[in-house]
């Protein structure tokens, strides 16, 4: 099983300096910054995929590039924006339309010549073709007797798109004998409409499949819907589940027929997630919340109210700091670092019933970090597991994509062993220093 990395230009400063909080004078975030896979000495993810919308910033999104960013991405190439010959592994780059962009809209702003050019000019290896995105499930529209009336008219229609949509792309695709890969879009309301589009998506030519609109899902209906594609999968034909989030179910997922998917999720919950922060070895942990005091929304409200000084708050904030740095090297005891952080945070979040009492005693008790072979745990030591700021969450992320990436590698799932050659070796010298 394959694994793209959706991409939002997540980078990370190598300059950046974690005890004084301070980055290089000279850096210049596109031509220093480093994206996951520059990162690492191994490899953690397949590649990425990246999405025309988001590009193009259509909606309420916007874009993550810059004017210029898009110009190098068109007269560059995919392959030399994103550095791909860094990586310790060679790396695939899928294009897809950004479907959750235009949810919205009548029909895609796109036109099937649009999505082409956009991925035979940014030299993609593979390429999803137009859709438009079905949010609802009805699985009693499967129902017997249910009549057409089950599922409303708009919903069938964009179904109806999706599939026309689909034919045109695969024969715009040969007749310009465009060396990307072509992906089907499947968009369904339920387990029989699923199976239905990918029957006739294989009708049409297409052996491999992406299945869209089941981000919302439980992973039950996604189960579902993958088995009822399995009556009309044909062999040979693969899948790709766009945008999924239950990456703890992959196996069975793989088992059903799955080749790849592409997921935000180790990614976001290092800095989104209230509790699930960082992975390791089939776990998860909470990150140590030490937010700065110039940035916490709620402890500026407290400070300009007059309720605490700015004195206070910042004599907290470093003592924590402290704390850590000193547990770390084995000369603060647990009980004082959870006393010292538990006081910081009844300062910046003392409207929250809940503590984190416990599950920094877990967290600080097991020390992950300590155990964990990635090269962001290996250099940046205890400082991954603090919560506060982009520099650390980011690596973070990436570190749970490391982790996510190796832990299927060891479940069953299809993803080979590699091999680190000399070229990722002087990779981790060069490119994974976070001082």
């Amino acid at each position: 099983m394959k694994f793209f990395l959706p991409d939002s230009q997540d980078l990370v400063d190598p300059s950046f300096d974690f005890e004084n909080e301070q980055r290089s004078k000279d850096r210049r975030r596109q031509r220093h910054d480093l994206y996951a896979h520059e990162v690492f000495s191994q490899p953690a993810f397949d590649g990425f995929l990246v999405s025309k919308g988001m590009v193009d910033g259509f909606g309420a999104l916007g874009s993550r590039y810059t004017l210029s960013q898009r110009l190098r991405l068109s007269q560059m190439g995919a392959p030399e924006f994103f550095r791909v010959e860094r990586a310790p592994h060679p790396l695939q780059i899928m294009g897809d339309c950004g479907a959750f962009t235009y949810v919205k809209e009548q029909k895609p702003p796109y036109s099937v010549d649009d999505v082409i050019d956009f991925y035979a000019t940014s030299r993609f290896d593979y390429g999803v073709s137009l859709d438009h995105v079905i949010l609802d499930f009805i699985p009693e529209a499967d129902a017997p007797g249910a009549g057409p009336r089950a599922v409303p008219a708009a919903i069938r229609h964009r179904q109806e798109l999706t599939l026309q949509y689909a034919t045109e792309f695969l024969h715009q695709h040969r007749l310009g004998r465009h060396a990307f890969k072509p992906l089907g879009v499947a968009q369904g309301w339920s387990p029989q409409s699923y199976a239905t589009s990918v029957k006739r998506l294989q009708k049409m030519g297409y052996d491999y499949i992406a299945l869209g609109g089941m981000v919302p899902l439980k992973t039950q209906d996604i189960l579902r819907c993958l088995q009822a594609i399995q009556d009309q999968r044909a062999h040979g034909t693969r899948l790709h589940l766009l945008g999924v989030t239950r990456t703890e179910h992959l196996e069975e997922f793989y088992r059903l027929g799955v080749a790849s998917f592409d997921s935000t999720s180790p990614l976001r919950q290092a800095f989104k997630d209230a509790h699930d922060n960082y992975y390791f070895n089939g776990q998860t942990y909470t990150a140590i919340r030490i937010p700065q005091v110039e940035g916490n929304t709620r402890l500026q409200q407290r400070i300009a109210s007059g309720q605490i000084s700015q004195n206070q708050a910042r004599k907290l904030e470093t003592a924590c700091l402290q704390a850590m740095r000193l547990f770390d090297a084995g000369r603060r005891s647990l009980s004082k670092v959870i006393e010292v952080l538990l006081e910081y945070e009844d300062l910046y979040a003392h409207d929250v019933k809940r503590s984190h009492a416990k599950d920094y005693e877990r967290t600080l008790t097991d020390a992950p970090w300590r155990q964990c072979a990635c090269d962001i745990c290996k250099h940046l030591k205890y400082h991954v597991i603090i919560f506060r700021g982009a520099e650390r969450n980011r690596r973070r992320g990436f570190h749970n994509i490391w982790s996510l990436y190796h832990h299927m590698r060891g479940s069953g799932t299809g993803i080979p062993e590699f091999t680190v050659g000399q070229h990722a070796a002087g990779l981790k010298e060069r490119a994974c220093r976070t001082n």
